[in-house]
């Protein structure tokens, strides 16, 4: 392991939601959230149709496109998965002020 330089390297206890649903456009979602000690209260949201992931807080949820952006939705597929995170995402924590 000395050919590596390691910027991290840190093992969690983590809990993880699976979250299946289907919105109004049909489209269906197959999610894991990821709660963490890391990342200041952010979950790391992994769509598990498409392997794809963020990390993302509220400030993420508010910014127009972004999840249109990172899980390569349509405006109305980013739209209900907007409205769910929105209920479980929760605030920012900074814990290193």
């Amino acid at each position: 392991m000395s050919d590596y330089d390691f910027l991290y390297d840190h093992q969690e206890e983590t809990t993880t939601r699976f979250v299946c649903f289907v919105g109004n456009a049909l489209h269906r979602f197959d999610l894991a959230i990821m709660t963490t000690s890391r990342y200041f209260g952010k979950k790391l949201v992994i769509d598990l149709q498409s392997g794809r992931s963020a990390v993302i807080g509220p400030d993420d949820l508010a910014e127009e496109g972004y999840l249109e952006h990172v899980y390569k939705l349509n405006e109305e597929q980013a739209l209900e998965l907007n409205e769910f995170l929105s209920q479980i995402i929760g605030s920012i924590h900074f814990t290193d002020i």
